[in-house]
């Protein structure tokens, strides 16, 4: 598929469809749509936290912000030897993030981006596309922060596409095709608006953890 015939509008359109899209690399300007066959989802009451990262977290010493600095979490998930974002496909998410369809969660240190995640909303689905982290426990955090907020804002599916060992170990799962799209369909035509809320605290994203451990 050429990169003329993707549009932002044909982009949301493919997500509520359940599909996705990937470039074989960062110079590939070719665009092709993934539809797995096992799709990684990450229960919204069931991050896991482990001592490690509830001791990271009740530290404080970062800042978590929503929506300051897109362009910096998108380019941050593409600097690495092998990215999937492509110009083009940059160029599509920040368009989607002026029309407020597009969110990123950033963490900062000393006022310096050492974690984050960013992804589409559609309904109450939220399709994860990509995180980074440049300090230790930066995207955990990212997660922690993101999956709660996420569900107090009204949100039923957190999309993650894949599975990763990283993302296993916070809760994430996979599920067949068939059972992600019944709870996509569900998702796409309820309502959520992640600026609804303000960002959940360091205690109240421990107590999601833990309530949804017991």
């Amino acid at each position: 598929m050429s990169r003329q015939e993707i549009t932002p509008d044909l982009l949301m359109q493919a997500y509520a469809m359940g599909i996705f899209p990937m470039s074989e690399h960062k110079d590939d300007p070719e665009i092709f749509w993934v539809d797995p066959k096992q799709r990684g989802i990450l229960p919204l009451g069931r991050f896991h936290i482990s001592r490690s990262l509830a001791k990271a977290l009740r530290r404080g010493d970062y800042e978590v912000t929503l929506n300051r600095d897109f362009e910096g979490v998108l380019d941050a998930c593409a600097d690495r030897p092998d990215t999937w974002i492509n110009d083009r496909i940059r160029s599509l998410y920040i368009d989607l993030h002026q029309k407020s369809q597009a969110h990123s969660l950033e963490v900062w240190r000393e006022g310096r981006l050492i974690g984050g995640v960013y992804g589409v909303a559609l309904g109450a689905a939220f399709f994860g596309e990509s995180m980074f982290s440049r300090a230790t426990n930066g995207s955990k955090i990212a997660l922690a922060f993101l999956t709660t907020h996420l569900r107090n804002c009204g949100y039923t599916l957190f999309d993650t596409q894949f599975i990763t060992d990283h993302l296993a170990s916070l809760g994430a799962k996979e599920i067949p095709r068939a059972d992600y799209q019944f709870l996509l369909k569900d998702a796409i035509h309820r309502r959520a608006d992640i600026t609804g809320a303000q960002l959940p605290d360091v205690s109240s994203v421990l107590a999601s953890a833990t309530a949804a451990s017991t």
